[in-house]
């Protein structure tokens, strides 16, 4: 299907494939693994044309078709709904389409056999490409995505990157290509779609090469694992559970090999040492040296399995009771999010938060940090509780100009250069590389940043929305390992299942509008889960997790009439028209940057380079304000 044959590929003096090679059949189903920067983004480029490589050849089928799902896709817009985006995957059948409507409006003044020899002809290739179906196949696979069905005739402009990105998913998938590029595909989807997608991946007919950092999703959609290492491109004949054991043999055997050449080169070495200046032995010196020259040598293993060692020394031990939260309820506008609901935390629980997006994890957790006041019912933090709250947005209170070590040091902790950069160390940061100045780091190592920050902090109750977004395979072992070694107590929300499986004793679920709480790890929970759902299937009920009507008190708050505006709240619907209109121009300007930054060419001149990247932070940290600014204005 396609072959790749010795692929040389250089960004700037940094030696990303050298003479690398790969075979994609069809129906491979394929994950390409590595760690962040070896290059696996860079090499679905090459696939589809937009990088030229610089050395060696890529031959592909001519009926090879390819669909490419990508992060720069977040900033596509548009004034059509999300169901006519998607249905442009049906590009041929759409022309059709508009031929036949044509045809028909002819007929009614020009009714000739030519005519409807021709409609007879366009019918049956329109049905041919199965355009009879293609709006119920649309809809299937936005609704599987986690839209609804009111929402696929709003604008795509309408919603966030995140379900732009989806949407955007749903239209390479309707495409049906014979290879599915996937970059990342699951780090906007929320678990009922992540689901979904594997369910649809395990039928698909074509190949699929898929860039993930989520090892279930791997394990559940893939036969074929590729690693990226050494600049080369190497295979492994099963999914990534697989790859581990089968990456462990390999390297027991190389480790092998390489010390037993050691051995014998030390041998040849001493045999060289001990008689190049004797006579009779010079000859024989001499056709050792030139042997040893010649000796191909084998690598020792690299070890990328990084072992965390954190001590967390509280100053102050909080009381057994962390958080208390009793008949709460919280509100936008008409817009329940939730209703009597109680939380009750522990010193040395491990929670993990998860569920569909939009049902209220990230305002609950801000709840429960008292960023946000319930719109009713009691919030009682415990005796000697310290908070600290990690989400994506704390990437953006990073201070750019500061170097890593000097961020860590202003973070307040009272630990010693020393314990700090064991800390870092701990978190992939060695050597010289805690003096890099932030600005310069990748969105992975922010987030290594920022975890850091978080975990050295005093803090006896963490809350961490997200944090393995952006971190590779190797990071996000390190953060399990060091939410292992954590004494306190902390809530996580997270899509990844492996992460969850690792970390949380307790898991909490949201249904019919209030939080639950399952009291065990992930793996029971979703046993629990499975039998409910076949229980209440025999039974000929509903499934549990469907959402059910409110109470009719709380009905009647909803159905009730609008009252008018007061003028402060007139003047903030101006406003926040206003602030709508310059968050728009802001991500138009951001993706632009962006654009901007991904162009290899650019790195080229050191000028235009730093002219880009502060302009791309200016406008980030502009758009994160308005954001801001956008949901107080919301609120009111």
């Amino acid at each position: 299907m396609i072959s790749i044959t010795d692929l040389d590929f250089h960004f700037g003096s940094r030696t990303l494939y050298d003479k690398a090679s790969l075979h994609i059949k069809p129906k491979d189903k394929i994950g390409l693994i590595g760690l962040n920067g070896r290059g696996k983004s860079t090499l679905l480029r090459i696939l589809v044309g937009e990088y030229k490589p610089d050395g060696g050849s890529i031959s592909m089928s001519k009926d090879v078709s390819l669909g490419f799902l990508n992060q720069d896709l977040l900033s596509y817009d548009s004034h059509e709904s999300i169901l006519v985006v998607a249905m442009q995957a049906f590009a041929e059948a759409l022309d059709l389409q508009k031929k036949i409507d044509a045809i028909l409006v002819e007929f009614e003044t020009n009714y000739t056999d030519d005519l409807v020899e021709k409609l007879a002809d366009l019918q049956e290739r329109f049905e041919a490409l199965g355009g009879y179906t293609m709006q119920a196949r649309a809809e299937e696979i936005l609704e599987g995505l986690g839209f609804t069905t009111e929402e696929l005739q709003r604008p795509l402009k309408l919603f966030s990157g995140g379900w732009r990105m989806r949407v955007m998913l749903a239209k390479i998938l309707l495409q049906q290509p014979s290879l599915l590029l996937l970059d990342e595909p699951t780090n906007h989807l929320d678990l009922p779609s992540i689901k979904w997608i594997e369910n649809y991946l395990a039928g698909y007919e074509g190949a699929v090469i898929i860039v993930s950092h989520d090892r279930e999703f791997l394990d559940r959609t893939t036969n074929t694992t590729v690693e990226v290492t050494g600049g080369k491109l190497v295979p492994y004949a099963g999914n990534y559970s697989y790859y581990l054991e089968e990456k462990e043999e390999r390297n027991a055997i190389q480790k092998g090999a390489f010390e037993n050449q050691q051995a014998q080169i030390k041998q040849a070495e001493r045999f060289i040492e001990r008689f190049k200046a004797k006579a009779s032995k010079a000859k024989q010196a001499q056709s050792r040296v030139k042997a040893l020259d010649k000796l191909e040598r084998i690598e020792n293993v690299a070890g990328d399995d990084a072992k965390v060692n954190i001590k967390f020394n509280f100053t102050v031990t909080p009381g057994r009771h962390i958080l208390r939260m009793e008949h709460v309820g919280k509100k936008y506008g008409d817009k329940i999010i939730f209703r009597d609901t109680h939380v009750h935390i522990e010193r040395g629980d491990k929670i993990a938060l998860i569920g569909a997006n939009g049902k209220g994890k990230s305002t609950l957790m801000r709840l429960v940090a008292g960023q946000e006041a319930p719109t009713n019912g009691n919030h009682q933090l415990g005796h000697n509780v310290i908070m600290s709250f990690y989400a994506q947005h704390q990437l953006e209170s990073l201070r750019i100009e500061n170097e890593i070590l000097q961020e860590m040091v202003e973070a307040g902790s009272k630990r010693s250069e020393m314990e700090l950069r064991s800390v870092l160390g701990s978190f992939l940061f060695t050597g010289d590389e805690v003096y890099k100045k932030i600005k310069v780091l990748s969105g992975g190592e922010k987030s290594r940043v920022a975890l850091a920050k978080t975990l050295i902090s005093e803090a006896n109750f963490l809350l961490l929305d997200e944090p393995t977004n952006h971190l590779d395979m190797q990071s996000v072992n390190i953060l399990i390992q060091a939410l292992d070694q954590y004494q306190g107590t902390y809530i996580v929300i997270s899509h990844d299942r492996f992460f969850v499986e690792n970390v949380a004793n307790k898991i909490w679920y949201i249904e019919d509008y209030q939080l639950k709480e399952y009291p065990g790890t992930y793996a029971e929970y979703e046993q629990w889960q499975e039998d409910r759902e076949k229980a209440a299937k025999k039974a000929g009920l509903p499934s549990p997790s469907a959402p059910k009507p409110l109470p009719r008190e709380e009905k009647k708050v909803e159905a009730a009439p609008a009252k008018t505006p007061s003028p402060d709240q007139k003047k903030a619907l101006k406003e926040l028209a206003e602030v709508e209109k310059k968050i728009e121009e802001s991500e138009k300007e951001l993706a632009r940057y962006e654009t901007q930054l991904a162009d290899p060419q650019i790195y080229q001149n050191a000028a235009q380079l730093k002219d880009a990247t502060l302009k791309f932070e200016q406008v980030k940290k502009e758009l994160a304000q308005l954001n801001d600014r956008w949901e107080m204005l919301a609120e009111m």
